[in-house]
């Protein structure tokens, strides 16, 4: 009988892991431009049950939201456009569960950014939307 060999990928030939790893390498880039620009983190990978929240910052008064799309090849879908309305609600809900979890944010005002990563991770091209979408697309 023969039986099928298990065998390891490595990370490099497109495995789950790989992906993985380049999208924890996005965040991290992501993280790094937004801070260069003047936001500090307050928490990164904030999961709840009805969502998770990539990046939670400030940006001097302002709270802010970002969710990080990456996309090697941006051939068949720009990273901006896959999110989705449905991705945004989830998103708004996640908030939700923040602000219920950390009154002291409520007092900020809040926005939802979205940042894109296109390309080659070492050479990735950045695309920073403040503003792009509002609390109401959860409601």
């Amino acid at each position: 009988m023969n039986r099928p060999r298990s065998f390891r990928r490595t990370p490099s030939d497109g495995s789950p892991a790989a992906h993985l790893q380049r999208g924890r390498q996005a965040e991290t880039l992501a993280t790094r431009y937004l801070q260069r620009n003047g936001l500090q983190l307050l928490t990164r990978n904030y999961r709840c049950k009805v969502g998770e929240l990539d990046l939670v910052m400030m940006d001097a008064q302002v709270l802010v939201i970002v969710e990080i799309r990456y996309r090697r090849n941006s051939d068949f879908a720009d990273p901006l456009e896959t999110v989705t309305v449905e991705k945004q609600r989830r998103i708004v809900r996640a908030t939700r569960h923040l602000l219920q979890g950390r009154p002291e944010l409520r007092r900020y005002p809040l926005r939802f950014d979205v940042l894109a990563l296109s390309g080659p991770i070492e050479q990735a091209k950045l695309d920073w939307v403040k503003c792009a979408f509002d609390s109401q697309t959860g409601a």
